[in-house]
């Protein structure tokens, strides 16, 4: 398990859409919650956000909102523009059934990384990110354990 324990960095991703799946303004950390938060980081075209990612959020969505856990999904895109587009943030919504924001996250002009990447040091995807109360990074790696996690977020 990777666990970063630093401040969690301000989100500067500029493209997002709410619940509903319209266009809202850019989310700040406070309008995720204002407690815990995962935060998902995928692309359409992952196979492995499929499999694993998407199922995995799915299961700590279900188990944790109720706990007042807050959740983003941001779809980083380092690679395949032309398939990671806007445009997939609601077909993923809808299809995962997820009624939380989406951001879409390309990179600023002139540089090689998303803002999402770059300021968490992720390293691709699906990645999560669990941030707790207090705004520090907990865990931020690939794979993360979904029970293992609502175990220990019922604990405390």
């Amino acid at each position: 398990m990777s666990v970063d324990e630093r401040q969690a960095p301000e989100l500067r991703v500029q493209k997002w859409i709410g619940a509903d799946g319209r266009s809202i303004a850019p989310l700040k950390l406070s309008d995720v919650s204002t407690g815990p938060k995962i935060l998902f980081a995928f692309q359409h075209w992952c196979h492995g956000c499929h499999v694993h990612g998407f199922p995995t959020l799915q299961r700590l969505h279900g188990a944790l909102v109720p706990k007042g856990v807050g959740f983003a999904v941001i779809q980083t895109v380092f690679e395949g523009a032309h398939e990671n587009t806007f445009e997939q943030l609601r077909v993923n919504q809808l299809k995962y059934e997820l009624p939380i924001a989406f951001g879409h996250d390309e990179p600023p002009a002139g540089t090689a990384l998303p803002t999402f990447m770059k300021d968490y040091r992720t390293r691709g995807t699906p990645w999560f990110t669990v941030i707790d109360a207090s705004g520090r990074i907990v865990f931020s790696d690939f794979h993360l354990d979904a029970d293992w996690l609502v175990k220990e977020l019922e604990q405390t």
